[in-house]
């Protein structure tokens, strides 16, 4: 293997460096101005740590008093999250640059109002915990779920950013939710709004769409998508609403795909697996796909011979 030298070296580095001053938008070098995903993702692991304090211990802590190594957490949740929306708020679209004191004014607002709103999002994570136990019989306990469930870790993630999204924070709700993507293969928007007691089971490969509406008690299996029928409007579709109205008491099969922001599926719906539905659906209906006609075949028996390759003895089953 050959080795460069150093003027060859140079030459790379140089062409590198060159190649940033084109005023590309990925050229842009300033670090510090921008919210920081790894960052990100500690906070979420530490708000894990708010959400469940008897599950997700910080194991350099030593606990000798809880309550005081939860406020511990609490505060310093609070203070890097008020730093990452501060840095967060330039990014704003549409809206006015903000001084430095206003941000620092802006941030802690928010910071608060999030806060004070942990309450209720742990109750809804509460009704979502009770709903997996509920709704799958081979949970053994609380304790599996919260631990080694994807859908409660890609669900508790949503409400703590759909928190955020809702009080205007750009940037950290998406690096919220696509963590929770990367870590469990569930997308779920922070921008969907998402009733109580809802249940994913298995969940790999479900997308969840931006203007998405579920209600309460709504089960969906892996492989689900609750999307749009187009995006070629591009930002011209920005707020409108492309995803599904999903109503209450709706279970949706594996691999089913709903699509379209007028699309509206009605209570008490049931959708059976791969399905493929852009229209609305009457409340208390089953949808199902008519099963294909099944081929079986082996070899060495007898039955109706298909052309095969020579060398090879295949039969149908009839």
């Amino acid at each position: 293997m050959g080795v460069a030298s150093e003027s060859e070296i140079y030459e790379i580095v140089k062409n590198i460096l060159e190649n940033y001053e084109e005023n590309k938008n990925i050229d842009v070098q300033n670090i510090y101005n921008k919210p920081d995903k790894s960052e990100v993702r500690e906070l979420v692991l530490h708000m894990f740590r708010i959400v469940y304090p008897g599950y997700f211990r910080d194991k350099s802590v030593k606990v000798y008093n809880p309550k005081n190594t939860f406020a511990v957490n609490i505060e310093d949740v609070f203070y890097h999250l008020n730093k990452q929306v501060m840095l967060a708020l330039d990014f704003r679209k549409g809206e006015e640059s903000l001084s430095e004191e206003e941000k620092r004014a802006e941030s802690y607002r928010i910071c608060k109002e999030f806060f004070l709103r942990i309450p209720e999002v742990r109750r809804l994570i509460e009704t979502d915990l009770l709903a997996a136990y509920d709704g799958d019989p081979a949970a053994s306990c609380m304790e599996e779920i919260i631990l080694a469930y994807p859908g409660i870790m890609a669900i508790t993630v949503y409400r703590i950013a759909h928190e955020l999204y809702v009080l205007k924070v750009p940037v950290l709700p998406r690096l919220m939710t696509e963590f929770a993507h990367s870590e469990t293969g569930i997308d779920i928007h922070p921008g969907a709004q998402i009733d109580e007691f809802f249940f994913i089971d298995h969940g790999t490969g479900i997308v969840v769409g931006e203007t998405s509406v579920i209600g309460k008690n709504v089960k969906i299996y892996q492989g689900v998508t609750i999307g749009a029928l187009s995006t070629r409007g591009g930002q011209k579709l920005s707020g409108v609403k492309r995803h599904p109205t999903i109503k209450d008491n709706v279970t949706i099969y594996a691999n089913a795909s709903i699509l379209g922001g007028e699309t509206v599926i009605g209570e008490n719906v049931v959708i059976g697996g791969n399905t493929f539905i852009t229209s609305s659906i009457e409340p208390n209906t089953r949808v199902s796909m008519k099963n294909p006609e099944m081929e079986y075949r082996t070899r060495g028996k007898e039955g109706k011979k298909e052309e095969v390759p020579q060398g090879e003895e295949w039969y149908y089953i009839i």
